[in-house]
């Protein structure tokens, strides 16, 4: 059975990618699942591939579903879609947009055919990933959640101009000592 190995690309940032391995029976519904596994994106939104060529111009259109727009051929379904059926050459590329609304791009492209199966992979498999993946709802750092937890608990945005506050006459203010302090 052939394994197939693709490159998905963010569209905005090439340097971030992931390797997914797939065999050529599965669907393009199980291809769609890895890569939003890959870059951690839920699968709360409506999502597309589209067969492209050398140059990325969107052809045929594998649907997760038939949405209400008007269509100029009538998409594929991904669920029902082998990958092997829609390999046209070696070098086959596919154009994967997720959630319509934030228009998430990325570029699919085949990079290594195999007979061996990997018998330690479940099929489909992320056997690599390069760089950090985007957010899908607004900023992460390495850290991810743990950082907008850190930031609200200290309220780390407030008093971010400096360190000290200064008085009305522009000089540098210290905190007053509490009553009964001394210094050492």
């Amino acid at each position: 059975m052939a394994v197939l190995k693709f490159r998905v690309y963010f569209e905005e940032d090439d340097s971030i990618y992931r390797d997914v391995a797939i065999k050529h029976t599965q669907s393009f519904l199980q291809l769609h699942q890895v890569i939003l596994k890959s870059y951690e994106f839920d699968s709360k939104h409506q999502a597309t591939f589209y067969r492209s060529n050398d140059n990325w111009q969107r052809g045929r259109e594998i649907s997760l579903a038939k949405y209400d727009r008007p269509y100029k051929v009538e998409p594929l379904i991904m669920e029902s879609t082998t990958i092997g059926s829609e390999i046209r050459n070696p070098n086959q590329k596919f154009i994967y947009v997720y959630d319509f609304v934030k228009n998430w791009g990325f570029l699919v492209e085949l990079i290594s055919v195999s007979k061996e199966e990997n018998v330690k992979l479940e099929y489909p498999a992320v056997i690599k990933s390069e760089g950090i993946a985007p957010s899908q709802y607004g900023t992460k750092g390495l850290m991810g959640d743990k950082v907008t937890e850190v930031e609200e608990k200290y309220d780390l945005k407030a008093g971010t101009e400096g360190f000290s506050e200064k008085n009305e006459e522009g000089e540098d203010q210290l905190p007053e000592e509490e009553p009964g302090e001394e210094e050492a």
